[in-house]
Order: C-alpha cells, then sequence, then structure tokens
C-alpha cells in the first residue's frame, strides 16, 4: 500500500488490509510505504491512528518508511492511492518495474476509472473517517477477489 507520505492513507489501507487478513485465517503479507521521504521513522498520523482505533484496528506501532526498488520484487501487487504515487513507483522502480503488479487502489471498486484515494492531510477528521471507508472497501473487493483463488 503506497502513498505519498505513508503517514495519512497507507498506513490506513495497511492496517485495514492486515486486519482482514487476520480474520480471515490467510497467510499474507502486507506493508506500506510512501513515495517520499518526510516521514520517515516516524508513526501513522494521529487522526489516522484515531480513526482506525475507532473502527478496532490499531496502527500506532506501524513506522513510515519510503518505497524502494526493491520492493517490487518482494512484493506481488503494489495498490497506490493516486495517480501520482503511480508514477513516482513506476520512476523509483527503475529497472526493476512492472505494471503488472501496480494498480490504483481504487480501480478494485472501479474498474479502469483510476479514480484517487483522496489525501486527509491538510483537512479534518471527517476526510479521514472518508478515507477509511473507501479504502475499507477496496480491501474487502481485494480480499473477496484473491481468497476466492485460494491464494495462500
Amino acid at each position: 500500500m503506497v502513498c505519498l507520505g505513508n503517514i495519512c492513507r497507507s498506513p490506513l489501507a495497511e492496517g485495514i488490509m492486515q486486519h482482514k487478513i487476520d480474520q480471515a485465517g490467510l497467510d499474507w503479507q502486507v506493508d506500506s510505504a510512501g513515495t517520499a521521504g518526510y516521514h520517515v521513522g516516524e508513526a501513522p498520523h494521529k487522526l489516522s491512528q484515531k480513526v482506525s482505533k475507532q473502527n478496532g484496528i490499531d496502527i500506532s506501532q506501524q513506522c513510515c518508511r519510503q518505497f524502494v526498488k526493491e520492493d517490487m520484487l518482494h512484493f506481488d501487487l503494489i495498490y497506490v492511492m493516486d495517480s501520482s504515487n503511480y508514477n513516482d513507483v513506476r520512476r523509483i522502480s527503475a529497472d526493476l518495474w512492472d505494471e503488472n503488479k501496480v494498480d490504483l487502489l481504487l480501480n478494485k471498486l472501479y474498474p479502469n476509472k483510476n479514480r484517487s484515494v483522496p489525501d486527509p492531510w491538510y483537512g479534518e477528521e471527517d476526510g479521514y473517517h472518508k478515507v477509511f471507508e473507501m479504502i475499507d472497501k477496496a480491501c474487502d473487493a481485494i480480499l473477496e477477489k484473491y481468497s476466492i483463488l485460494n491464494i495462500q
């Protein structure tokens, strides 16, 4: 799960997806990263933590990190929050780029529409709730698609 700073959207996506994976009893690995190194080593944004906690998910132990090109080798699927993140992942990945592994997260709900998960960074708490709901639905779609295929 990738966004710009790995402080708002992608930590929520990691936490939501991991929670769903744990509930389903699947042995999948989830991680998140940012395309910019603004917050490396920090915990997720306080409002991301608050909203996730209100939904029964604790993301307080996550640590922000920057996306690196080797992530393209270590992960089967990479979901980005917007087209800018997509382009940054492609640039950072350089010779390791694999377009078959990368997609916008909301394409799981709206195929080929390339809709963005809005960045709630500059907004109020209600924006974090809206982003949580979007990501939650997209994670349900991912789980449904790949658990049906019995990918363990």
